[in-house]
């Protein structure tokens, strides 16, 4: 990722963190286990640095629809705020700790959890930081980087139903429950300007070329015997 790894205002984003700041949120919640699984299934392995998300390109598209979002209320003052939301793997902490100082540096808020077991999943921290939001300061609009639609659905039309812009961002062979909600937009996170640095090798049943194309295996032909016993 090239990110800002410049300073940042300690005081401004301790408020923003610890809600001490009474400005209603454009915020956005991102689902880094649920994203990482999509980005693999896309490419078929893990990403290079090429077709990695740049967050610093992230946070630029969020301010650009903070402000939108501000100049369509003028005088009411909304603020940006951003967290990723991640597991940690037992003995992995070294390899992820440079990748979580970046996103911090960039403005990002993270919150971190040991992956101890399968009730280690950050769904439920994500749906209450959400409801703290909603329910204190107050959100001015809402984004969902995720295509887990059992988790987020109906959380994320309850608040459409108060009249919040509600959007999903994510990869669309992932989210059709999001394409097809009156209630939500849709943005495939590759649409978003500087996100990737190259595109992702995106075919699909539904996008195939007239020539055709080949649709390489998820893993090797091998892998069938790996949990065979002699």
């Amino acid at each position: 990722m090239n990110l800002d790894t410049s300073p940042r205002g300690g005081q401004d984003v301790a408020q923003t963190i610890s809600g001490s700041s009474q400005a209603p949120r454009m915020l956005l919640v991102w689902d880094a286990p649920n994203l990482d699984m999509g980005l693999g299934a896309i490419l078929g392995g893990r990403p290079t640095a090429a077709h990695r998300p740049r967050f610093d390109a992230l946070g630029r598209w969020l301010l650009g629809r903070t402000a939108e979002l501000s100049s369509q209320n003028p005088g009411r003052d909304i603020e940006a705020e951003a967290t990723v939301f991640t597991n940690i793997a037992q003995g992995s902490a070294e390899v992820v700790r440079p990748w979580v100082e970046a996103l911090r540096n960039v403005g990002f808020a993270v919150f971190a959890k040991p992956k101890v077991g399968e009730d280690s999943d950050v769904d439920p921290d994500m749906l209450d930081h959400i409801a703290l939001r909603r329910h204190t300061v107050g959100l001015a609009g809402l984004v969902v980087a995720s295509a887990d639609g059992q988790a987020f659905r109906e959380e994320l039309e309850s608040v459409a139903a108060d009249g919040v812009p509600v959007t999903v961002i994510g990869f669309r062979e992932h989210a059709s429950w999001a394409q097809l909600s009156e209630a939500l937009e849709f943005i495939d996170l590759e649409d978003i300007a500087g996100v990737f640095r190259e595109p992702l090798p995106r075919i699909s049943l539904d996008t195939l070329p007239d020539e055709g194309a080949w649709l390489a295996p998820f893993r090797p032909l091998s892998a069938l015997l790996s949990g065979r016993h002699p």
